[in-house]
């Protein structure tokens, strides 16, 4: 039982580390594709945490059926076209430029609160994830189980301090008229949800080779998407509070805590940025894994060639990359998880 336990508590963890990453931890992420519709952006967030557990559902369905072990075979299994070798091309472009805007969000976090240039955050970011995703699959398993909790109590901490200083100030009314920018608060939930899951694909389409109990990940999925919903409810709670001021900051977390004292904002400072870096390793072993798969390049040296290729991507900018790519690869993940729906529903006996 308490095994059990334990290993639904890691697939949660990995989870949410995975798509916690440069951009929601920051504040950044959060801001462009939910804080920035007002009030209904809170409704968005719910309908981020179905889409996660129903599409999750399907892949892990389909990896055991049709016994998978990266994501390029799911994307080639529900589409095996023209169209599916694009998106699987397209999802390792992305995948990689993904690591790249961590890379740049660890330098931007180095740069905006000690002043050093962004090039030292990125090298430091580099060689630590180089070490880990040497250990490979435990070595993603064991950060997360430490860093997500900690994410927890310090996210937790920050929104219970941030109601108390509010004092009366919050109220319902108060958010719905506070002025948001954009209107089409739907599709922007639909585009965060549909790349974060894709993202998170690469991992969990291995880990069904390696844990065959489907009831554990199912549940452990669950449980992550709960944690992960809670977590961007209070940060976008935080951020709408903090309209307009949180536009000017490539971490604008930093900011919201800047009154706070010392502590919190090195607290905060450090989880961000060990968030950052659980993102980092799975992206670049979800590549690496898909490299040595189908190019039979050994993994090892797939994660030293990827992270050799996004550091001169990394040098473009956080919220620069984050502006540019993440809604190109949500329209391309979004059509990804309508093939995974669309082919689902016609094999279904099978992938049961």
């Amino acid at each position: 039982m308490k095994k059990s336990l334990y290993t639904i508590f890691q697939i949660s963890a990995v989870f949410v580390g995975t798509i916690v990453g440069a951009g929601l931890a920051s504040g950044q992420e959060i801001t462009q594709f939910f804080t920035s519709f007002g009030y209904k952006s809170f409704i968005g967030i719910f309908i981020c945490m179905f889409i996660y557990i129903s599409i999750s559902y399907i892949i892990i369905n389909l990896s055991t059926s049709y016994n998978l072990s990266s994501y390029k075979q799911l994307i080639i299994l529900v589409n095996s076209g023209f169209l599916g070798k694009i998106t699987d091309l397209l999802t390792s472009f992305f995948m990689v430029s993904g690591a790249a805007i961590i890379l740049a969000g660890s330098g931007a976090l180095i740069n905006q609160y000690f002043g050093l240039p962004a090039f030292v955050g990125i090298i430091i970011m580099s060689i630590i994830t180089l070490i880990v995703l040497l250990r490979g699959t435990n070595g993603i398993i064991e950060i997360n189980s430490i860093i997500v909790p900690s994410l927890l109590i310090v996210i937790t901490t920050i929104f219970i301090l941030f109601v108390s200083f509010s004092g009366n100030g919050i109220t319902i009314n108060h958010i719905k008229n506070i002025p948001y920018k954009k209107h089409y608060w739907l599709l922007s939930s639909v585009v965060y949800a549909s790349f974060n899951t894709i993202s998170f694909s690469g991992v969990l389409v291995p880990f069904t080779k390696d844990i065959k109990n489907k009831k554990h990940l199912f549940v452990g999925i669950i449980l992550g998407a709960l944690i992960l919903t809670a977590l961007c409810f209070m940060l976008n709670f935080m951020l709408i509070m903090n309209i307009p001021y949180i536009y000017k900051y490539d971490i604008p977390l930093l900011y919201i805590v800047h009154g706070f004292g010392k502590t919190i904002q090195v607290m905060l400072l450090v989880i961000i940025w060990l968030e950052m870096f659980s993102t980092e390793v799975s992206n670049i072993f979800s590549v690496s894994k898909t490299i040595e798969q189908s190019l039979n390049i050994p993994y090892k040296k797939a994660v030293i060639y990827i992270l050799l290729l996004a550091i001169p991507i990394s040098q473009v900018g956080f919220k620069q990359l984050i502006t540019l790519l993440y809604p190109a690869f949500g329209v391309i993940s979004f059509i990804f998880i309508i093939q995974c729906v669309i082919f689902y529903r016609k094999n279904s006996t099978k992938a049961l």
